[in-house]
């Protein structure tokens, strides 16, 4: 988060299963990427886990789409995932092994596997975009014990979709989705942990649908 207040909250959650520190970044700038690598890279050796998960949407009509809502999204959901994994390149080299890869999460999104319900045009283009850099980047670090897939979830509650809660309710949007419910924390924090965990270990290159059976339509 860009906010410190923010991150200092969710850290002091977190530290009480360990310790957790708070680097407040703006990764839409090429300064916020460049602030975060470098204070990583003050305070470890190396780093294991890699998860990119900073996002923003940007919804209208197709004839009303703003150029500027391209450039916002962009920044966000695409250059900052790649440009953060690149200045980590270092620290994540120090922490791969044989059978023990250094692992890079990235977030996409069923918005950009398949046509979205909703006029989102930048943010489905931009998941599609994290899912071939995904392959990609696969595809030139496996041979440095860098694994990198993508987890792609479905319609989950976060500030990013309340308006979708408050207009439809949960009810009605659950009952859309083949298993019959909208997404929970565990769903996707499941699928991550299984990613960083030894059961993840052989997979690269991977783009993991976690919305309830709505890609298979």
């Amino acid at each position: 988060s860009r906010k410190a207040g923010v991150c200092d909250e969710v850290a002091a959650e977190l530290s009480k299963n360990g310790e957790c520190y708070s680097i407040p970044a703006d990764l839409g700038t090429l300064e916020g990427l460049d602030h975060l690598a470098g204070r990583l890279s003050e305070r470890e050796q190396a780093l294991h886990i890699l998860v990119n998960n900073a996002g923003a949407t940007w919804g209208a009509s197709l004839e009303t789409y703003p150029d500027e809502a391209f450039d916002k999204i962009w920044a966000v959901n695409v250059k900052a995932m790649f440009h953060l994994t690149v200045k980590c390149l270092p620290l994540l080299r120090k922490a791969a092994a044989d059978g023990d890869p250094a692992r890079v999460i990235n977030v996409g999104s069923i918005d950009g596997i398949r046509v979205p319900y909703f006029e989102n045009y930048a943010y489905s283009a931009s998941k599609a975009a994290v899912h071939m850099l995904t392959r990609h980047m696969a595809h030139t670090l496996h041979k440095e014990n860098i694994t990198v897939n993508a987890i792609a979830p479905g319609l989950f509650p976060s500030k990013m979709t309340n308006f979708i809660f408050e207009q439809m309710g949960v009810d009605q949007l659950g009952g859309g989705i083949p298993l019959g419910r909208v997404g929970q924390p565990d769903d996707v924090a499941g699928a991550t942990i299984f990613l960083a965990s030894r059961a993840g270990a052989y997979l690269t290159g991977a783009v993991i649908p976690v919305d309830g059976g709505v890609s298979t339509r």
